[in-house]
């Protein structure tokens, strides 16, 4: 008899409600779907994407062009040591002048000065050469002892008829300071010199080739005295540019 009693008051204790365990989980609400948000990362990932493909796509565009770096003067043509290369942007609206047509820059001319440090677009040169009214090109084939050492183009120069004995004795830093001699043009601008002999690069040899510019009355004096080697040049100190 007591056996079955126990059993009964087990079995009795045990038809109670089932309680929950210690490491259950109290249920939580389902999280909400914000598809808005999603599409919107997803936009701003793909535009991100899109700029950095502009980005070195632009910078694909680049061209060398031609820039200057020594003043060109009106009527001269461009020299090896006048100019350098960089890149650019590529921009059809400008008529940039490619590093590779540099060999058909030097068969123009300046149309106007053209300053050192600009980027040369077609422009700025021509065929012919367009000097400012009144103004004349000289070519003078100089010995040295004619012409100031270190001459370069862009300089000012003033231009001297002296004797020929006289011409044959200077030094190389100007001309005779015989009292026969004559100024003939006090601001002749140098216009042009043999390619690669600017910058203190002179070379003596039987003569040297410089191109002037100088008001055009003065040009059949001057072109005169140089057909006789009667011509010194003096280089005219720069007031400032």
């Amino acid at each position: 008899m007591k056996i079955q009693e126990r059993t009964g008051a087990g079995a009795g204790r045990s038809a109670g409600p089932a309680q929950p365990s210690v490491g259950d989980r109290l249920p939580t609400a389902p999280r909400e779907r914000k598809p808005a948000l999603a599409a919107l990362a997803v936009l701003l990932i793909l535009l991100g994407a899109l700029g950095a493909t502009t980005l070195v796509l632009q910078a694909g565009k680049r061209i060398e062009v031609i820039k200057i770096t020594q003043e060109i003067p009106a009527g001269s043509s461009v020299q090896d040591s006048d100019v350098t290369s960089v890149m650019v942007a590529d921009d059809s609206s400008i008529h940039y002048v490619r590093w590779s047509q540099l060999a058909g820059l030097k068969k123009l001319k300046a149309v106007s000065t053209i300053p050192a440090g600009v980027v040369a677009v077609g422009e700025m040169f021509g065929d012919g050469s367009k000097l400012p009214a009144g103004k004349s090109t000289v070519g003078l084939a100089l010995k040295e002892g004619q012409y100031p050492s270190g001459i370069e183009v862009g300089d000012t120069v003033a231009a001297y008829r002296v004797s020929s004995s006289a011409t044959g004795g200077s030094s190389s830093g100007g001309s005779s300071s015989s009292g026969s001699d004559a100024l003939i043009a006090g601001d002749a601008r140098v216009s042009a010199v043999p390619d690669g002999k600017s910058s203190g690069e002179l070379v003596s040899s039987t003569s040297y080739a410089i191109t002037l510019t100088v008001d055009s009355d003065k040009a059949a004096e001057l072109a005169d005295a140089a057909s006789n080697g009667e011509v010194a040049l003096v280089l005219v100190p720069s007031t400032g540019n």
